[in-house]
């Protein structure tokens, strides 16, 4: 019976860069999608990002293409107040818009309310998410003076059903319950970016940037929401609500740890 791999921080960082230097790695998991983190953990020898070193609950794996502003999903988090059932009962109904495949994949007047929003600035219907330290609430903010024209139709029925104003109850996050929430799904972790290319309908792998993340920085995760980098993301319709997710560009999840080690 073979003895269970086990690595220590040093070890891992050594095999890590034993990888990188190994130059492009054909996928292992041809047609999936994951297949930069999967291929990383074949070449480690581990099963899906459980990580076989000291205090392994707290280390995770995380391998990304290198230079993607992709979004990539964080953690899901309904608003409050929970009781209301703020997506179905009050965003989809009152300010949601008719789902583009109503009549034909969906049943006649399926409605949508999709939106991946920031605190940057508005979408083209006016939302935005606005952080209010002193209140200490990540907070949605609707406001009809932000809404492209395009969507003239849908504003005048916003206004039939519950007039030009802002959100009210305003759905939120409160501060504590958020960084408990993200504290617990963003550990420590070592990051590792890889180039890709593609020769003759197989993809390959070059893992040449790695870096060891530590201590997750919550003030940082408000700024990066204000920033347009870590996005509210609502994805419901009349037939089913997929959750609302935090997201963030893939190039800058660095920025929301204190502790940054360059290790390549």
């Amino acid at each position: 019976m073979n003895e269970p791999l086990i690595y220590t921080k040093q070890k891992l960082i050594e095999r890590l860069k034993e990888i990188s230097e190994s130059g492009w790695i054909e996928n292992a998991r041809k047609g999936n999608q994951g297949g930069i983190g999967n291929t990383l953990e074949y070449l480690l020898g581990i099963k899906e990002n459980n990580l076989p070193i000291p205090n392994a609950a707290e280390w995770e794996l995380k391998a990304q293409r290198i230079n993607s502003s992709s979004l990539t999903t964080l953690f899901h988090s309904e608003p409050s107040p929970r009781a209301i059932r703020f997506v179905p009962q009050i965003l989809l109904p009152k300010y949601g818009w008719e789902h583009k495949e109503s009549g034909r994949r969906y049943s006649e007047g399926e409605m949508s309310f999709r939106q991946t929003i920031h605190g940057k600035n508005r979408s083209d219907r006016g939302f935005m998410v606005v952080i209010d330290r002193k209140e200490r609430k990540v907070l949605i903010s609707f406001d009809y003076k932000a809404v492209d024209e395009r969507h003239s139709k849908w504003l005048e029925s916003v206004k039939n059903l519950v007039g030009l104003k802002e959100l009210n109850p305003q759905p939120y996050w409160g501060f504590d319950d958020l960084e408990h929430k993200a504290g617990t799904k963003l550990l420590n972790c070592f990051y590792v970016q890889a180039e890709v290319k593609n020769e003759n309908k197989k993809e390959f792998y070059k893992y040449s940037k790695v870096m060891m993340l530590e201590q997750f920085y919550f003030e940082e995760f408000l700024n990066q929401i204000e920033n347009g980098n870590i996005l509210v993301d609502f994805d419901a319709r009349t037939g089913h609500n997929h959750g609302t997710k935090f997201r963030i560009r893939q190039d800058k999840l660095y920025l929301l740890y204190k502790k940054k080690t360059i290790i390549i």
